[in-house]
């Protein structure tokens, strides 16, 4: 047998298949594209990385301040007070969660529910929320001084 060179065929016509549809350029180049192996590696490396925060206990002098903010932005609903309201929300898939501020006017609290709708129609869980700021809030720490 005789080794043949590149030189020897490159003058030779391209071959053409009778029997066979030439391959579009799309599904010939579809051949080469990327490939993931281990579907959804990327996903849990991704999972992993994200960071969540634990939840802090509040402590005495804490939840006594909450409450009595709370109770005092019960009796003033009816003047639609624009607050935030920072509240944990729990991870669903990691120990821990994040800390979120909603912002806006309060619509209702119900005491029974445990829940606080804001003027947007979310709903913060009471035993969630870590802080009330709000200029209806401050005008109550004044008058208390």
């Amino acid at each position: 047998m005789s080794k043949m060179l590149y030189d020897d065929i490159i003058q030779l016509p391209h071959h053409v298949s009778s029997n066979h549809p030439q391959m579009s350029i799309h599904n010939r180049a579809a051949q080469f594209a990327p490939f993931a192996a281990l579907v959804g590696y990327e996903d849990a490396v991704l999972e992993t990385a994200r960071l969540t925060e634990q939840r802090r206990e509040l402590d005495a002098q804490e939840l006594a301040d909450l409450n009595r903010r709370m109770t005092f932005l019960a009796a003033h609903l009816a003047e639609q007070p624009e607050l935030s309201i920072e509240y944990f929300i729990a991870d669903e898939c990691k120990t821990g969660g994040t800390y979120h501020v909603a912002s806006g006017t309060v619509n209702k609290i119900s005491k029974a529910k445990r829940i606080v709708v804001m003027g947007d129609g979310s709903v913060i869980h009471i035993d969630d929320i870590v802080a009330l700021n709000g200029t209806v809030l401050d005008s109550m720490e004044q008058s208390q001084e």
